[in-house]
């Protein structure tokens, strides 16, 4: 692969700049992290939050990415998409979970992917609070805490019976999406609530087996793609296909445990 205006596309280079975007957003969310900071709304009816801490990470994300590529594209959560002729883009959420930002819990995270022809090739996701980085490229996942590395591959459960379960919250599921949740819900082992892009990244690292969403944008799952298939884990959406431009997902640690949780969501959706 070439980028003729940066030269070779290689995995190091793809793997360098990852790390420098997480770099660059780490000192802004930091400092407003657990502070009172004001809270936007973006919606008019309902509530989805935005702060200074999501705009200024994703000013300084992307002026990262266009130093290493300038001629690449780039998909944000807070600014307009930057479109070029370029098969690359770059795909930028800089705090992923800002519900869990303004409210103190560290599971939010920053996230920086990069698609080729709208497949994820390369995905990081950063909790700054805690010093976790989930980095794949290539095929290969390496996972640090505070730059030393630790053991991250999906669990192997293969049975639903056995199975920890995630989604962000039951109030982003409704009709059909939330029969098939509901039903889901009273096969596996046990469901847990509120970790955003961390709980993707528990599964790649074998605490959590299933996560099931709805109502994704594809800067909340396609810097994710890359880490769950690094790990052993399948994604896809309710229907099968590929998840980067978000909708729905159903993120599993193994192959079988996908099939099993895809028959119960189908059924859900076919009734």
């Amino acid at each position: 692969m070439t980028n003729p205006s940066s030269g070779p596309l290689e995995p190091i280079r793809i793997a360098q700049t990852l790390g420098a975007c997480a770099d660059a957003a780490r000192p802004i969310t930091l400092a407003m992290f657990r502070t009172q900071l004001s809270v936007d709304n973006k919606l008019d009816k309902g509530f989805d939050p935005v702060t200074a801490a999501d705009r200024d990470a994703e000013t300084a994300i992307r002026a990262t990415i266009a130093a290493a590529f300038p001629d690449h594209s780039i998909i944000g959560e807070e600014w307009d998409a930057k479109s070029t002729a370029s098969p690359y883009c770059w795909i930028v959420d800089p705090i992923d979970g800002t519900r869990a930002f303004i409210t103190g819990v560290p599971v939010w995270g920053t996230l920086v992917g990069l698609t080729e022809n709208g497949r994820a090739i390369a995905g990081l996701m950063e909790q700054p609070h805690s010093g976790e980085r989930w980095l794949a490229v290539d095929g290969q996942l390496t996972a640090t805490r505070h730059g030393t590395p630790f053991p991250a591959r999906a669990s192997g459960v293969t049975e639903l019976a056995q199975a920890r379960a995630s989604t962000t919250s039951p109030e982003h599921f409704s009709g059909a999406h939330l029969e098939g949740w509901d039903a889901l819900c009273r096969e596996v082992l046990v469901t847990r609530y509120g970790l955003d892009c961390y709980a993707y990244c528990l599964l790649a690292s074998g605490h959590l087996d299933l996560v099931v969403e709805a109502g994704l944008k594809n800067v909340d799952i396609a810097p994710l793609v890359p880490i769950i298939e690094a790990a052993g884990g399948v994604v896809s959406t309710w229907n099968g296909e590929r998840a980067e431009q978000g909708g729905t997902c159903v993120a599993a640690a193994t192959p079988q445990l996908h099939e099993q949780a895809m028959k119960i969501l189908s059924d859900a959706m076919l009734r």
